[in-house]
């Protein structure tokens, strides 16, 4: 059976469909039996009111939703801060969900998570499938962070991963690095943020006729300080270790840098560290980090200002909530530190 229905309510509660809408809307000229009796049948069939429905009839909520895979990676941690205070600027309430990257989550997200006090969901995707997004209700307003999107699929902001791998790959090929490690890299599969980051690093070795090999590009099973540590370690202790290693989040590349510190090697001297990000800690850290600094802020505003036009767009029925996706790509610029001789 599929989700219940105002109507569905209305027949089992022998009342009609308009009834069961007063109820829903608490309008005061019911009585308190054929309120109960609704009440009743909303229960026993686990009806929950339709988010799109009701945001074209009462217009908005002022809460949006954020949904991000962990709030314990600082990227996302932080990125959440900036959408928060766009958020309150303009006049509204973030409501933030972690996903875990399950794809059930983020299916649930797309969907609203079924509550009825979100008026959009802002989601940064791992495992989405372009047929979830192919099957959901366009009425409802969606932004889409980082890269696992199909093109034209929802309102969608990112940095250029590709243009900033490749510059952060040639800082380090101008420095006389030439077997440079990716950690976090794939070669091949969906054209996710460690593909597209992958690319970059390729397009900076085939610029400056450095051979590409197989072995340096390194998969994790997570990007966490663990996963860097364990990453670098193999690498380094390899037949040919790297002169270098781009790491493509922070946290890759401060485990990478405990990993190296407490092996003995030392950086920059023995080889350089990049990371991705600019999260808080890298500017602490001992060397301080190189790093790919996305526009946060910049993103933020994209973000939450996509997200409230396409709500006003289906607030004011304009036929624009099935309008064309949006693309926006924000700015990144490469932070030079201690890791790489800044």
């Amino acid at each position: 059976m599929g989700r219940p229905r105002i109507k569905d309510v209305a027949e089992y509660a022998g009342v009609s469909p308009k009834t069961v809408s007063n109820v829903l809307n608490d309008y005061e000229h019911v009585s308190d039996r054929t309120r109960t009796v609704v009440r009743e049948a909303i229960d026993a069939l686990g009806y929950r009111v339709n988010i799109a429905g009701r945001q074209l009839r009462r217009g908005r909520t002022g809460m949006i939703a954020l949904a991000v895979p962990d709030l314990d990676i600082a990227y996302f941690a932080e990125l959440a801060h900036h959408i928060m205070l766009e958020a309150e600027r303009r006049g509204g309430t973030v409501l933030i969900l972690e996903t875990g990257g399950r794809r059930e989550r983020e299916i649930a997200a797309v969907q609203g998570f079924d509550a009825e006090f979100t008026d959009g969901v802002i989601l940064s995707p791992l495992a989405l499938r372009p047929r979830d997004l192919a099957r959901r209700d366009t009425r409802l307003p969606l932004v889409l962070l980082g890269e696992c999107n199909p093109p034209g699929s929802a309102d969608h902001v990112a940095i250029d991963n590709v243009a900033a791998a490749r510059e952060a790959t040639e800082h380090l090929l101008s420095r006389g690095r030439r077997r440079i490690a990716v950690i976090g890299g794939a070669l091949r599969g969906p054209r996710n943020t460690g593909r597209l980051r992958t690319m970059g690093y390729q397009k900076a070795l085939d610029a400056a006729d450095v051979p590409l090999s197989d072995d340096l590009v390194v998969p994790v099973p997570a990007y966490r300080w663990a996963d860097g540590a364990s990453a670098a370690r193999a690498l380094m202790r390899g037949p040919e270790p790297p002169d270098a290693l781009l790491c493509l989040n922070d946290h890759l590349a401060l485990g990478a840098v405990r990993a190296l510190h407490e092996d003995g090697w030392s950086v920059p001297k023995d080889l350089d560290v990049v990371g991705f990000d600019d999260i808080e800690a890298t500017r602490y850290s001992i060397p301080t980090l190189t790093t790919v600094a996305p526009d946060k802020p910049g993103i933020a505003q994209d973000a939450v200002g996509m997200l409230l036009d396409r709500i006003d767009s289906v607030n004011a029925d304009s036929g624009k909530a099935d309008a064309a996706a949006v693309e926006k790509v924000a700015g990144h610029r490469l932070l030079v530190r201690e890791s790489s001789g800044g």
